[in-house]
């Protein structure tokens, strides 16, 4: 009997195993979605485009749950991508919270004034920033998916056609929420639309491929 059991455990446990890929890819993800904030304050130069610098943490996280999508399904993606909102919640909160508390006299004068101007953001744009993530990330696994489910398109494909619908939609709803009768927006938005887009043209395919690569190569050690 106790060999019985503990071969029914150790069966069970097989199955409820996370695989490594999807541990690795979550861990980074929630990371990412963190970093994506910081990174943008500060704006880029490529070429005539200019874009904010947390659009290359944001793709990254369109790759990873592009990747989780096709190694292990459209629902575990989407669970990832809600998983995601506890980071992203988390870091907003501590972030305001730090700011309110007294800062060091020690500390040294051009990063006292730096911190709040980087880090510092209107509840606008907070809620610009989650609301954006939340649909656009949720439409980037929904059309990649079924895209998959529509005939064998190439994975870089499906996940460059992804991207670029969900950037677009991000964008959309980010400055409007934001900047909407705070400046005029048009502008804003097709400037950051294109650069969106041409970046993830060029830099999404070459991240999922690799990333699948990866995945697979975990999964099998």
């Amino acid at each position: 009997m106790t060999t019985e059991l503990a071969a029914a455990a150790a069966v069970v446990s097989d199955e409820t195993r996370i695989p490594r890929s999807l541990f690795v890819f979550t861990t980074l993800y929630g990371g990412m979605t963190v970093l994506a904030g910081v990174l943008g304050a500060k704006q880029v130069a490529l070429g005539p485009l200019a874009v904010e610098a947390g659009i290359f943490a944001f793709l990254l996280l369109v790759a990873l749950s592009s990747a989780v999508a096709e190694l292990h399904g459209r629902a575990t993606a989407n669970r990832m991508v809600r998983f995601g909102f506890i980071p992203l919640i988390t870091a907003i909160i501590l972030t305001y919270i730090v700011i309110q508390l007294p800062t060091d006299e020690g500390m040294y004068p051009p990063a006292q004034e730096a911190f709040p101007i980087i880090l510092g953001q209107s509840w606008r744009l907070m809620a610009a920033g989650v609301i954006a993530y939340g649909v656009s990330m949720t439409l980037n696994v929904l059309i990649f998916s079924k895209l998959a489910s529509h005939g064998r398109t190439l994975v870089a494909i499906r996940a460059a056609i992804a991207s670029v619908l969900s950037q677009i939609v991000d964008t959309l709803i980010f400055i409007t929420v934001a900047f909407y009768g705070v400046r005029p927006i048009a502008e804003l938005i097709a400037g950051q639309m294109l650069s969106k887009i041409a970046l993830s043209i060029v830099l999404v395919p070459l991240v999922i491929t690799a990333l699948i690569a990866l995945g697979r190569k975990l999964d099998r050690a």
